[in-house]
């Protein structure tokens, strides 16, 4: 892209190239979603009610779409280059400013609009940020231009949702019905960004790098499963609090549980999932990136914010000193923990449906074992149901590891050739450089 009004001093804008990886510009600003899932997480610990976990996944829902968009323009413009990173820092600044004003969206309705208001501005922002981007990146391609014009309407009626519910609920007589329509809003909200998403089909979506656009969601579910063990350390008040003897060992069930989560995706099922998207190719390839990342990781991040706030709370069961190890969790704790870890493995396995064309049966087995446990671990101590939930995970990794050695040894065969083959390719080009043959830049 040449230097036009906006990119004047800055430099040009750049496309995204085939083989493209995640810059570093793209992980700084996942640092704000960083913030984002830790501000849930915290809101919703404090307090865990079935209206507070709808709010939560309310808002992980909308700002999951903001982030989706977000790689939607990162598939065509690299977003630390040129001028691109001045706009993305502003919505950064805006993404930043929705997160903090997240535990007021959804208070006491006399604590007054001010909240409310703020995530409203923020999303307005934030969407203006991605639409200008992606009319900017569209520039010369019909069928792009038309998807940016098909995304309006979708950004002006979720907006005018959200300032209706940010206004109207605290003008409502009945208090109840006021926090009704609040939520009913903001649910109508989430209905309408995923039904455009899906309804608008893929004409005019463009996927150049699989490589890119798989790295970028697997970067984001990592964050993920990161910000859980930072809520197990914070919430569970692991942290600069004398060692107990009990809190080592809920220390250990829940990095390793949290291992066994991660292995269980980006062991086999992430990387063949990629190998597969880089196959399809045109329509084919645009649906699965849709389907398969940006709407199936959504209940995956889902599950993996359940489950650390499930086991936040039997930690801080554990290491509280009144209770001594054979104290029960108390509230939902054991059911968000085992529910959480159900979800993530139900959407994982429905993300290999859909990018594989195939099930794991040890992992049909595992939702069994996990949903005939989860009355079990009710009437445990807290540690030992935390201690069951891990052994549950670990045998399917450990079962897995022994099932499926083959067709791991022959994925891992794969992917070295394709790196082997992408490699060769890189060291002949850099040694135009070094020869000053045709093509190079002192050729």
């Amino acid at each position: 892209m040449g230097r036009d009004g906006w990119g004047k001093g800055l430099g040009p804008a750049m496309r995204i190239a085939p083989a493209a990886r995640v810059d570093k510009f793209e992980i700084f600003f996942d640092l704000v979603f960083v913030v984002s899932f830790f501000i849930i997480t915290r809101a919703t610990a404090a307090n865990v009610t079935p209206r507070e976990l709808l709010h939560a996944m309310l808002v992980l829902a909308v700002l999951w779409w903001c982030w989706v968009v977000h790689s939607a323009v990162a598939t065509r413009l690299r977003l630390g280059e040129g001028f691109v990173p001045v706009l993305v820092v502003i919505g950064m600044i805006a993404l930043f400013t929705f997160a903090l004003a997240l535990p007021q969206t959804f208070g006491d309705l006399q604590q007054g609009s001010a909240g409310p208001m703020l995530v409203t501005i923020s999303y307005v922002v934030i969407r203006t940020v991605h639409l200008s981007l992606y009319e900017y990146a569209t520039r010369g391609d019909p069928a792009g231009r038309r998807k940016v014009w098909l995304l309006v309407p979708e950004v002006l009626i979720t907006t005018c949702l959200l300032l209706v519910a940010a206004l109207v609920p605290q003008r409502v007589a009945d208090p109840d019905l006021g926090l009704w329509l609040r939520d009913g809003l903001w649910i109508a909200v989430v209905v309408i960004q995923y039904a455009s998403g899906f309804l608008g089909g893929t004409e005019g979506w463009q996927l150049t790098s699989a490589e890119h656009w798989t790295e970028r969601y697997d970067l984001i579910l990592i964050i993920a499963l990161g910000e859980s063990v930072i809520s197990v350390g914070v919430g569970g008040n692991l942290i600069g609090k004398p060692v107990t003897w009990p809190a080592i060992p809920a220390a250990i069930f829940g990095i390793l549980f949290t291992a066994a989560l991660w292995w269980v995706h980006f062991d086999m099922i992430g990387p063949a999932a990629r190998i597969a998207l880089h196959a399809s190719e045109g329509r084919p390839r645009v649906a699965m990136a849709r389907d398969a990342y940006a709407f199936l990781y959504l209940p995956m991040i889902a599950g993996v914010i359940l489950f650390a706030i499930g086991a936040e709370e039997l930690v801080r069961t554990i290491t509280d000193p009144a209770g001594g190890v054979a104290e029960r969790a108390h509230g939902p704790a054991v059911p968000l923990l085992f529910a959480g870890v159900m979800i993530y493995l139900a959407a994982d396995m429905a993300f290999q449906l859909r990018t594989l064309r195939t099930v794991s049966w040890s992992r049909v087995g595992t939702l069994a074992v996990l949903a005939a446990g989860l009355p079990v671990a009710r009437h445990l101590p807290a540690l030992a149901a935390l201690g069951l939930l891990t052994a549950i995970c670990v045998a399917l990794v450990a079962y897995e590891l022994v099932t499926m050695a083959d067709a791991r040894t022959a994925l891992r065969r794969t992917v070295y050739e394709e790196k082997a083959s992408h490699e060769a390719g890189e060291a002949a080009f850099r040694a135009r450089w070094h020869e000053g043959g045709p093509g190079s830049p002192a050729g």
